[in-house]
């Protein structure tokens, strides 16, 4: 594609292109649904047809909702579980620390309390047990009287704790959504809908939203056998606003069926601990796929980081509005402790690239005895973020016994499956345990194997990476001017297009022949700009986050006498009850006067 307003390469070193739609079929869906063109187009390029436009835009549980029983396996589950519950079963839950854990412990604790039972949840120590299941919180389960153990977020590549858990006798299902190899666990029931045979579609749920399809379908087999004829059945749909937390919090494909849970979870919050957590963080309502993403997420998260594993769950699955204040505060408590770690983890990383030129290889990898193992996920998606490129941060930590074990975290680019290269680095013997997400994923393994390992990795994301394109192209959904960008066509954008996440990413939108105004320094990395178009009216606020000391925040800075091509999303700002548009600007290039002006000056 030709590039749009002629930027090869932006002050980001981007080339902007834009998708080329079928003008014809803009205008019958501007005429059809009443949709401004820049709307129409968006659609068009993000590859909704024009059958699906009405669905897309106002979607519903009732049309829209899959057919849960698609997923392989889970009939049989659902009907093992249903005739569980009508028999009163002893059972428990067994969660991943994270966040995507926990909305999935809490929504499971809350489905089995309406039918009266007390389901217990188990949530493993981030820092002494790590990442999936261990025989251990397996035995203490049927210590307690636990017959049947549902493991969620987690499982399935949990080959040998599995059979341990039968061997234990204890009935095991799983319920994940992690990558899954040909050959599965000794589970009764493994729900994933990336098994190999499962042919649902719904490969893009996070655990929570497999969650959510599996109390759906035994909701279905208890109706089916009678259940609730003289009991009420549990309203699913309250229980959304946890599935649309773990949902954005997991980073998991905002499209298809994750787009309606999320979009009917944030319509309407009911859950206490998420509005304690709300209150606490000074968040207004509604909840926002931004709250639940950096406001939301990371206080939960932080518990698990810092000792306090189950604070996320227990905040969740809590009517008492005091002990969810309580559990609020403390969590919040708990990310100021984590914010203050982790910035030196942060600092002390990025000394170790830059120091050793580790940002020349296919994939960084650093680690530290004295870092904390709680935090390398973020830290390590921090130095993906620096340096576009897949980042691994090990840690290690010492058994009772005194073995040593070394955890890693790893964050990668599109175009690099990086849980597919610990799988396959489990597969040689090289770590103890791997797996993940394509863009996340997690591993043990001995000390001594840490460099061929290394190798082995190097290697492996070198052959992914030779198959992505060295340019980089940023695709623009649409261009405007500074006087066509009103509060209602961003609310039109928000509250039907939206919510917007991974792989339906926040319209990126070109404001062409732009003149900065004015641009001063907010705190010590923003840039607060006023512009307006060069040539006629319209004024804007817009904002550069941590743009100080790029080339952006140069340009912004000291190139007010030149017009701009800004990208960027828009926003609406809501100030004692007044809501005026402005723009996040995430990009910009000088236009061709500009550049002549420049040329000329030299």
């Amino acid at each position: 594609m030709s590039p749009i307003l002629d930027v090869e390469q932006s002050l980001m070193l981007s080339r902007w292109v834009m998708a080329e739609v079928d003008t014809d079929a803009v205008e019958r869906i501007m005429r059809r649904h009443d949709l401004p063109e820049a709307v129409a187009r968006l659609l068009i390029g993000r590859g909704v047809p024009e059958e699906g436009i009405e669905s897309f835009l106002n979607p519903t549980l009732k049309n829209d909702f899959p057919d849960p029983f698609l997923m392989a396996g889970i009939e049989e589950m659902a009907g093992d579980i249903a005739r569980a519950i009508a028999d009163k079963r002893s059972i428990a839950v067994f969660g991943d620390f994270d966040v995507d854990g926990a909305t999935s412990s809490a929504l499971l604790h809350r489905f089995f309390k309406h039918f009266d039972l007390e389901v217990p949840f188990y949530i493993p120590d981030r820092l002494s047990e790590g990442y999936g299941p261990n025989l251990e919180a397996l035995k203490k389960l049927k210590g307690d009287g636990a017959e049947i153990v549902i493991m969620v977020d987690c499982g399935t590549t949990a080959f040998e704790t599995v059979q341990q858990g039968r061997d234990l006798g204890l009935e095991i299902i799983i319920l994940d959504h992690h990558e899954a190899e040909e050959k599965l666990p000794a589970a009764n029931h493994v729900i994933n809908p990336k098994c190999q045979d499962d042919t649902s579609g719904l490969d893009m749920l996070a655990a929570v939203g497999v969650c959510f399809m599996a109390c759906v379908a035994i909701n279905n087999k208890l109706r089916e056998q009678g259940y609730f004829q003289d009991k009420e059945e549990p309203l699913l749909k309250d229980w959304l606003d946890i599935v649309a937390l773990g949902t954005v919090c997991d980073m998991v494909p905002l499209t298809h069926v994750n787009r309606l849970l999320v979009r009917a979870g944030l319509s309407g919050v009911q859950n206490t601990g998420i509005k304690a957590l709300m209150d606490v963080a000074g968040t207004e309502p509604p909840m926002t796929t931004y709250a639940c993403g950096f406001v939301l997420g990371p206080r939960i998260n932080a518990g698990s980081r810092v000792h306090q594993a189950d604070l996320g769950a227990r905040l969740l699955s809590t009517d008492d509005a005091e002990e969810a204040k309580n559990i609020a505060w403390t969590l919040n408590d708990c990310n100021d402790k984590r914010k203050a770690i982790q910035e030196t983890m942060e600092r002390e990383a990025i000394e170790m690239v830059e120091a050793q030129g580790l940002d020349q290889s296919p994939v960084i990898i650093v680690g530290d005895e004295s870092w904390h193992a709680g935090l390398s996920g973020l830290v390590a998606g921090r130095l993906k973020e620096k340096y576009n490129k897949p980042a691994i941060v090990v840690t290690y930590a010492a058994d009772m016994d005194g073995v040593v074990t070394g955890r890693g975290s790893g964050r990668s680019v599109p175009g690099i499956h990086i849980a597919q290269a610990f799988i396959d680095a489990r597969n040689e013997g090289l770590i103890e345990k791997g797996g993940g997400h394509a863009m996340a994923g997690g591993f043990t393994l001995a000390p001594d194997r840490l460099a061929a390992f290394e190798g082995f990795l190097q290697a492996h994301i070198a052959r992914q990476a030779e198959n992505i394109s060295g340019n980089v192209e940023t695709s623009i959904d649409a261009m405007m001017s500074v006087q066509g960008v009103r509060t209602d066509f961003i609310r039109l954008l928000q509250d039907h297009v939206g919510p917007f996440g991974q792989e339906h990413p926040e319209p990126l939108v070109a404001l062409s022949n732009v003149r900065i105004q004015s641009a001063d320094v907010v705190g010590q990395a923003h840039i607060r700009v006023l512009i307006g178009d060069w040539e006629g009216g319209g004024r804007l606020k817009a904002m550069a986050f941590r743009a100080v000391g790029t080339p952006l925040g140069d340009a912004l800075l000291k190139q007010g006498r030149q017009p701009f091509h800004l990208l960027g999303h828009l926003k609406i700002n809501s100030w004692q009850g007044r809501e005026t548009p402005e723009m996040h600007i995430k990009d910009a290039a000088f236009a061709q006067a500009g550049e002549a002006v420049q040329r000329q000056s030299a």
